[in-house]
């Protein structure tokens, strides 16, 4: 859904520096930092609401599944879309009118702003990590860093370490891994703490004696996660129908990754080489063979 831009065609011929996209909506940001949209109304496709707001001064744009969030050059951030997801931020805008310095996507319905000297400011669902308040002590200062999975949200804070929030089968809940967490989920030594719903990659023991040194990044899926090693070197581990079984393109593996990005059920892995390695399902981007 969102493959029909000829609404907005004549928008798109030049100019566009980035598109960022939800579920079933685009937004194309221009060079003169204004925003295009098209795609499913409800999801983010009409921004005539706050097209005003779009219309100039526009740096980034980030969407999660129904909803997009934009931050402006004066510190602000605008958004629209599903409000469940949640394109209305009212109820915090005096938060988010300044100050701002990044805007994340954190989860399927939630979003994050990092606000001057690290302060962090959460909405959307309370299902999805739109509400931290639970851990709003531990993010008034600090902040450098946030992600999400589809239902929780961590956040990683100058001194190294970690604070997490949402629902507590699928991240939000570290409690079990706390004292592992007050450096950094990736350590210093390159090891990797995971924590959250098993199957879906909270469980790495398959693979912990791969990641037990080394590791320099850690990419996840809908259910499973791959971290690229000093080496350049892929480990996969969680859910096979998620892409952690990378067994079939394993010897294009062993060295040279330099960069992984994910779908929900598929991974995408750049060499030194500028070649391409993909994984996982099909459907989702796993085959590239095309």
């Amino acid at each position: 859904m969102g493959g029909d831009s000829s609404s907005v065609a004549s928008l798109l011929t030049t100019g566009v520096v980035q598109v960022v996209a939800t579920d079933s909506a685009f937004a194309a940001i221009k060079d003169n930092g204004s925003v295009v949209t098209w795609g499913v109304w409800k999801h983010g496709g009409d921004s005539t609401a706050v097209a005003t707001f779009l219309a100039e001064g526009v740096v980034q744009v980030c969407g999660n599944t129904g909803a997009f969030a934009a931050l402006k050059s004066n510190g602000s951030v605008v958004t629209w879309g599903d409000t469940f997801s949640s394109g209305i931020s009212s109820l915090i805008a005096l938060l988010l009118a300044k100050d701002v310095a990044q805007v994340c996507a954190t989860s399927m319905n939630a979003f994050a702003a990092i606000k001057a000297y690290g302060i962090l400011v959460t909405w959307g669902s309370h299902f999805y990590g739109g509400d931290s308040s639970k851990v709003a002590p531990l993010l008034t200062e600090g902040v450098v860093q946030v992600c999400g999975t589809h239902g929780a949200c961590a956040a990683l804070l100058a001194n190294g370490s970690v604070v997490t929030w949402g629902e507590d089968s699928v991240g939000g809940d570290s409690s079990k891994v706390a004292t592992l967490l007050t450096e950094g989920v990736v350590q210093a030594d390159g090891s990797v703490v995971t924590w959250g719903y098993d199957d879906y990659g909270g469980d790495h023991s398959p693979v912990a004696a791969l990641l037990t040194e080394g590791v320099v990044q850690v990419c996840g899926s809908g259910g499973a996660c791959a971290a690229i090693k000093s080496g350049g070197s892929v480990v996969t581990w969680g859910d096979d129908s998620y892409g952690s079984d990378s067994s079939a393109v394993a010897a294009l593996l062993t060295e040279g990754v330099v960069q992984i990005c994910a779908g929900d059920m598929a991974f995408a892995a750049i060499k030194a080489d500028g070649s391409v390695v993909t994984w996982g399902d099909s459907r989702d981007g796993g085959d590239s063979s095309a």
